[in-house]
């Protein structure tokens, strides 16, 4: 959890000063919803975006199922 906040900071709080809370609030929310869970890169996903991985995932799971119901 640690990094997060480390990469949150030098990616996104560290690039813009920021006039009100409400605007920082907004641009957190942004970088998680937009960025982090659909486009950055994770390591611990194989190198994947969230979603593509949750994407693979399901998918692989869905054909397991199929395979499973014809035997």
């Amino acid at each position: 959890m640690e990094s997060f906040f480390k990469m949150m900071k030098v990616e996104l709080v560290y690039e813009k000063k920021y006039e009100t809370r409400s605007e920082v609030a907004r641009s957190i929310f942004e970088y998680i919803e937009i960025f982090y869970n659909r486009q950055r890169m994770h390591s611990a996903l194989n190198f994947q975006s969230p979603d593509a991985f949750e994407a693979s995932f399901n998918q692989s799971a869905t054909t397991k199922l199929k395979a499973e119901s014809t035997v």
